[in-house]
Formats: structure tokens, sequence, C-alpha cells
């Protein structure tokens, strides 16, 4: 596969770089995109200007596909990130992620769209860890508390003996009936065993 980004830039950058790529190949203006050290910021450079850029991640990954007789598509790539490119005195973003993703349907996707990750209590974590631990090794549950069962006496400490106490619920008797019809002997189809495997 093909290595891809998408690249965002103001509508003033657009209009020049449209004009670059529209124009001939022999002129002057060079196009440069340069990272610094920490691989998330950098400078792109239009002719003689120069404009600020961050790498950002995508909320989640865009599949491009290229096609050469506009019916068949082929899958080039995964993209999962963008470079933002910046107008020289707009501040720097102080997150890697950004929010959104590339259309409007997917605006604040992070948020509105997956699911929050849960709050969980890295010391509960670890005590069902050694409780589960422990039951697997055939010990004891730490900190416990005994399950009361519904038909339990007050002081009838013993659970086996309390559930032989109550009376089993009375299941009615279904007379046996012979299904007569023309899928008597034949077990029963879904739609999805008529579907059609030739394609």
């Amino acid at each position: 596969m093909e290595e891809q980004f998408i690249l965002r830039v103001p509508p003033s950058v657009a209009e020049m770089l449209d004009r670059l790529l529209s124009e001939n190949a022999s002129d002057d203006k060079s196009l440069d995109l340069s990272f610094s050290e920490d691989g998330r910021s950098g400078t792109f450079v239009l002719g003689d200007d120069h404009f600020p850029v961050s790498l950002m991640d995508l909320p989640c990954v865009v599949e491009s596909f290229k096609t050469y007789d506009d019916s068949a598509l082929v899958k080039t790539a995964d993209i999962g990130q963008m470079i933002m490119v910046r107008e020289p005195g707009d501040s720097a973003p102080d997150v890697i992620e950004y929010r959104h993703g590339l259309t409007p349907p997917l605006r604040d996707a992070r948020k509105r769209r997956f699911r929050r990750e849960p709050d969980l209590n890295p010391e509960l974590v670890q005590r069902v860890e050694k409780d589960l631990v422990n039951i697997m090794t055939g010990a004891t549950i730490e900190n416990a508390e005994p399950e009361v069962n519904e038909h339990e006496g007050v002081g009838d400490g013993n659970a086996h003996n309390a559930s032989e106490n109550v009376p089993s619920a009375a299941v009615p008797k279904q007379p046996d009936v012979v299904e007569t019809g023309a899928n008597a002997g034949e077990p029963e189809r879904s739609d999805s065993d008529d579907s059609d495997d030739s394609l």
C-alpha cells in the first residue's frame, strides 16, 4: 500500500497551492514540508511563504481508494493522521488528536460517536483480579459478604439446607401432541438457508 496523509490548509494557502499546481512545472516556486525533532510540528514552505504545521491524529481511520475506469475502486491506504497548515499568527493546538472528522457528520466525533472509557478505580480492578485468582486456585475470597437467599429464615445459616426447605413450584404437564403437517419430520429452516450461493 501507499503512504498517504491528509493536508488541510487555510483558504488563502489553498488558492496559492491550486495556482502552483495548475501552472507549468518550470515555475521557480518551491513546495516543501519539514518537521522538527518532535515529529509533531514543522514548517510548510510555499514559494517564499512559510506556514507552521501540526501533525494531528484523526479520531477514526479513513480509507482512500483510486480508480482507473470509474467503476472499480482499489483501496490504496488507511489514513489516520492529518497535517494541518496554519496561518503564521495562529497558535499551535495543545492536543495531538483532532476532535472532528473530515466531514460534517463527524463533527466532534470522539465525544458524540465513540464510547467513553469507563471510569474504573485501579484499586477495585486489582482487588477483583486478586479475588479471581484466589477463586481459580481454590482459596476463599477476602472481604466477601455472604449472599442471602430470599427463602432463608432468620438464624438459618446453612444455605444448602434452606434451598431444600423451599417447595418447588408445580410445573403443569403438557399433553403429548403429535404434530401433523408437511414439516413434521423436517427441521425448521431460516430465510438464510434459502440464499443462493451461486454468485
